[in-house]
């Protein structure tokens, strides 16, 4: 078996990098220079990927916590003033027996966060063990991460939505809590982190893998 057959072949190993924007294959010596397809400046791997990636991440888990703890929208109304966390939207939602719009907010709200913080720390200790188990897969989860990144600021439009409906009448007045503002910023913060990561560093493992040495050395004696 030739390398190039090889299951675990990698554009390294051929002498290609890819585009981080558009996944465009070009030869090695064009990094730095604009991808010929979609402009974007070419990297065999993006700059400080892990560090940036870590310390987005490690801020979104520090404002995890008053995210969920702190009021994400006051209510103000001649009955008097009323704070209430995401939690406390939930239960609401569900007592009053919108059961399934509280399972979408506790799920974009909720777990969608934590599921993502938790598939880049996986993603991040993986590159740091150079682990090269089940590459695919993990470069799945990655754009898992992507796809659902899109949906983590359902809470933020809900409270924006309640405020100027509510803004409308004159007996009470909704504003966004602090609650909101740190769960604003741990969507972001995610993001940040999921874009500053270089999904390409979990293949680099695959180069220096006992496997792929042994592709090499079955190459080399020309056996199969």
């Amino acid at each position: 078996m030739n390398a190039i057959q090889s299951p675990h072949a990698t554009a390294t190993s051929h002498g290609l990098l890819s585009c981080h924007a558009c996944d465009l294959l070009s030869p090695m010596r064009l990094e730095g220079e604009p991808c010929p397809r979609c402009g974007a400046v070419l990297h065999h791997r993006k700059p400080a990927s892990v560090t940036r990636a870590w310390a987005f991440l490690l801020a979104a888990y520090l404002l995890y916590i008053p995210a969920n703890l702190l009021p994400i929208m006051v209510t103000q109304s001649i009955f008097g003033t009323q704070r209430d966390t995401i939690m406390s939207g939930v239960v609401f939602l569900w007592l009053s027996g919108s059961h399934m719009l509280a399972l979408v907010v506790l799920i974009a709200s909720v777990i969608v966060p934590l599921v993502k913080m938790t598939i880049l720390t996986l993603l991040l200790l993986s590159v740091r063990c150079k682990s090269t188990w089940r590459i695919r897969e993990q470069t799945g989860l990655y754009a898992l991460v992507e796809i659902i990144g899109r949906w983590s600021m359902l809470d933020i439009f809900v409270v924006a939505l309640l405020a100027s409906l509510v803004r409308v009448g004159t007996l009470a007045t909704i504003t966004p809590g602090g609650g909101a503002v740190a769960f604003a910023s741990v969507v972001v913060l995610t993001m940040l982190s999921s874009l500053s990561f270089d999904p390409r560093l979990l293949w680099d493992a695959v180069e220096t893998s006992p496997s792929s040495i042994q592709y090499s050395l079955s190459d080399y004696d020309g056996t199969h």
